[in-house]
């Protein structure tokens, strides 16, 4: 990928993020116009301004730091500590009624609403890449040192309900609430109750979920059970000269079985190649599906030339995802509504008593810029922005209702007060609390960007690896049956 193509994607990440602020920020200016407040600046990202033009008494101006934007009001209430010092006294300027600090407050989610909703009708018409296949709950792997083996569950079971809830998916790719994954993790009791279906029959088993450690600089680990869902292994890259190369394997062909036992998972493969390095190397018979034909290859695990610390492997170096993708076309409505469940489903895990999801776990904008990046690199990744554009306008309407000071929500919240009270909170009482808190709001955004970026450059590091060599004519392939297929592999960063 040429640097020209990462400086286009660069570009084309930039100015989506700043179309969602700006869209954003710019509910708030009309507003504000529209009920004559006082506006000092319009400002798209934080910090002192990189460049800035006034115009018709209005400063427009682009910060340093990228993550968020605003509007100064002084009458709606003064930030001086992240909008720096207002051009006119507060005193100095006439008093906006409760009302048009309410509408000049839902100004900005309403505008964020609206082109999610835009957003949502374009996806409706060109369509969102879905893999059907990983629209279930068949598990793929179990790690037999893990709680769910211990438990009793196994390849191939149909994972039916977790802690008495419902699952249609395994990962929370629609709604959390029907997700393996987000009822295992957003679960609270010792054990999990999980039912499940094996050969036409339905038990339950009561696994005991772990928290694998981390560093100080990670994330906290939520709970797991060591499961994986079943995904078809269908060969994306294989290393030349490697086994699995010189038994005739190419990208496109599916391994079905090792030594005739069945495999539904990657991860299957990968963990059985890691695990010649506790034994002694034996031949490993594949079964191999190209097309319509199925055959047989005996392949042996040889160490590859580089790195130098790779251990014994077939070759293949990676899996090809997504390989049943179908184009759904989602109304508008289920759009907005499933992005607004996982909000609130997000929200009531946050504040859950004993629940384990706690603010380190949520993402900033360098989530949002990373998320982003990786999508525009796919080649139907146009379409998968939008539907993300989607989530995040509705995220962005959402979150800013809460009733918090600097908030829209708590501009609100202040305007309620003021009705009820039957007089404006004092300007410096205002002006120190809201100040107070965008500088808790800076903080806690650097806090969350420490985390995204740490998980960002350890992604990339792991995505750039030394590729793997293997010396010429190795001899780890034999063909059994008809043709000539052989593989080997090197555990992806997928």
């Amino acid at each position: 990928m040429t640097i020209l193509h990462y400086i286009f994607i660069a570009v084309e990440v930039v100015l989506l993020f700043n179309l969602l602020i700006g869209v954003h920020e710019l509910g708030h200016f009309l507003a504000a116009k529209w009920r004559g407040l006082k506006i000092e600046r319009f400002a798209i990202w934080f910090g002192k301004p990189i460049w800035s033009k006034k115009i018709g008494g209005v400063e427009y101006a682009l910060g340093w730091i990228p993550a968020g934007g605003y509007v100064a009001l002084p009458q709606m209430a003064t930030m001086e500590a992240i909008e720096g010092k207002n051009e006119t006294p507060v005193e100095q300027l006439p008093n906006v009624s409760p009302l048009d600090k309410i509408i000049v407050a839902i100004a900005g989610p309403l505008f964020s609403f609206g082109l999610a909703i835009v957003f949502a009708f374009v996806v409706w018409g060109v369509g969102k890449p879905v893999d059907v296949a990983g629209d279930s709950t068949v598990i793929g792997w179990v790690d037999p040192s893990g709680p769910a083996w211990q438990a009793g569950l196994r390849a191939g079971d149909t994972i039916l309900e977790v802690d008495g809830h419902p699952v249609k998916t395994f990962m929370p790719t629609g709604s959390f609430a029907d997700s393996v994954k987000w009822r295992l993790i957003t679960s609270t009791g010792t054990n999990i109750a999980i039912k499940y279906l094996r050969d036409g029959q339905t038990a339950t088993v009561y696994p005991v979920p772990t928290n694998p450690p981390t560093k100080w600089y990670e994330r906290r680990a939520l709970r797991q059970i060591s499961i994986s869902p079943a995904e078809k292994f269908v060969i994306d890259e294989i290393a030349s000269n490697s086994p699995a190369a010189t038994a005739g394997l190419k990208s496109g062909d599916e391994i079905v079985a090792l030594n005739g036992q069945k495999i539904l998972s990657p991860v299957a493969y990968f963990v059985a190649e890691q695990a010649l390095t506790n034994k002694p190397i034996s031949p490993v018979a594949f079964t191999v599906k190209r097309g319509d034909e199925q055959f047989d290859r005996t392949l042996l695990a040889v160490k590859p030339l580089s790195p130098t610390n790779s251990e014994p492997s077939f070759g293949i170096v990676s899996w090809q995802g997504n390989t049943n993708v179908a184009l759904l076309h989602p109304s508008p409505w289920s759009q907005i509504s499933d992005s607004t469940a996982q909000i609130f489903s997000t929200v009531s895990a946050l504040f859950a008593p004993k629940g384990q999801i706690g603010v380190q776990q949520l993402g900033g904008a360098v989530m949002i810029i990373r998320v982003y990046s990786n999508l525009f690199q796919d080649e139907d990744g146009w379409r998968r922005v939008l539907w993300f554009s989607v989530i995040l306008n509705v995220n962005l309407a959402l979150l800013n209702m809460l009733p918090l000071p600097v908030l829209d929500g708590g501009h609100i919240t202040l305007a309620l007060i003021e009705i009820i009270r039957r007089r404006p909170v004092s300007a410096r009482i205002l002006n120190t609390i809201q100040s107070g808190f965008a500088v808790m709001l800076i903080g806690f955004m650097i806090y969350i960007a420490f985390f995204d970026t740490g998980d960002w450059i350890r992604s990339s590091h792991a995505s750039h690896e030394e590729p793997v060599i293997f010396a010429p004519n190795n001899s780890g392939a034999t063909p059994i049956d008809n043709g000539d297929h052989g593989r080997q592999i090197v555990v992806p960063a997928k």
